[in-house]
C-alpha cells in the first residue's frame, strides 16, 4: 500500500518534469554583447505610428534602442534638436520581427522590466503576420503584456479582434501585481489550437478561448501567424497611456531576454 501511494503522489512531478521538455526553443534574443540590436531578428517601427501618441519611432537610433549590459534598453527621451524633417518633442523605439519572424501557438517567453512614471507606456505584443494588407482589427492583436504609469499597480493582458459581424471586439484582465517596476518579471503567452494563457511570473491570470473570434468569412485570426513586438510608447490624457509627466524623462525599458518554444 505504501509503495502504491508513493507511485501516485509521484505521478504528478514527473509529469511536471517532462512538460519544459516537450517544447523545442525555436527563437531566441539573449541580446549578449553591445550596440545595435541583432537586424536579422528585429526591424522598426517608424513615425508617430498609433492611438495620437506624442512619440516619434525612430530607426536604427541607439540613442532608443541598443544591446548594453546583456539587455535590450528602449528608451523615451524628451529631444530638443532632434528632427527628421519636423520637429520632434519625443523619441522612442518599436522593434518588430515583421517580414523577418512569425509564428502559429507556442509559448512566448520575455524577461522584462517596466519603467515606473505617470505616461510610461510599454509593451510586449503580437500582430498578424498579415498585417498591414490585412487591416487591423481582422489582423487579430494579443497583448502579451501593457504596463501604463497611472495604473501602477496593473499588468494588462488582452486580445483585439474583429467578430464575425465585423464589429471590433476587446477581451482581457489586468491583475493587481503590487510594483512590476521594481524588478524584473516573466510575462508570457502560451498559445495552442483552442485558448490562450497568459502568465506573469507563475501567476496564471487569463485565459481566452479562440472560438470567441472566429470568422465566417475571414477565419479566425488567432489560428494564423503573428509577428512580435517589443515598444515603449508615452501617452497622452485622450488615450490609455494617460497623462506624462516630463520629470520621468528619460525612461527606460529593459528587457532581458526572448524566448519561443513550441
Amino acid at each position: 500500500m505504501t509503495r502504491l501511494l508513493l507511485f501516485f503522489l509521484l505521478i504528478p512531478a514527473c509529469l511536471y518534469a517532462q512538460k519544459p521538455s516537450a517544447r523545442k526553443l525555436v527563437w531566441s534574443d539573449e541580446f549578449d554583447g553591445n550596440g545595435r540590436p541583432d537586424p536579422s531578428k528585429w526591424t522598426y517601427e517608424k513615425g508617430f505610428v498609433r492611438n495620437k501618441e506624442p512619440q516619434y519611432y525612430t530607426v536604427d537610433r541607439t540613442e532608443n534602442a541598443r544591446v548594453e549590459n546583456g539587455m535590450l534598453v528602449i528608451e523615451a527621451r524628451k529631444e530638443t534638436d532632434f528632427s527628421d524633417g519636423e520637429q520632434i518633442p519625443y523619441t522612442s523605439a518599436s522593434l518588430i520581427t515583421l517580414g523577418k519572424h512569425a509564428w502559429k501557438y507556442g509559448r512566448f517567453e520575455v524577461r522584462a522590466k517596466v519603467p515606473k512614471g505617470l505616461g510610461s507606456w510599454p509593451a510586449i505584443w503580437m500582430k498578424g503576420a498579415n498585417y498591414p494588407g490585412t487591416k487591423w482589427p481582422f489582423c487579430g492583436e494579443i497583448d502579451i503584456m501593457e504596463f501604463v504609469g497611472k495604473d501602477s499597480s496593473l499588468v494588462y493582458g488582452t486580445v483585439h479582434y474583429a467578430d464575425s459581424t465585423g464589429k471590433y471586439r476587446m477581451e482581457g484582465k489586468k491583475p493587481s501585481v503590487g510594483a512590476p517596476y521594481d524588478d524584473f518579471h516573466v510575462y508570457a503567452l502560451e498559445w495552442s489550437e483552442d485558448h490562450m494563457d497568459f502568465y506573469y511570473d507563475d501567476l496564471k491570470y487569463f485565459t481566452y478561448e479562440l472560438k470567441k473570434a472566429d470568422n465566417r468569412t475571414a477565419g479566425n485570426p488567432f489560428q494564423k501567424e503573428f509577428f512580435l513586438m517589443l515598444n515603449l510608447a508615452l501617452g497622452n490624457p485622450k488615450n490609455l497611456g494617460g497623462r506624462l509627466d516630463d520629470r520621468i524623462l528619460p525612461v527606460r525599458f529593459y528587457v532581458d531576454y526572448v524566448r519561443i518554444y513550441q
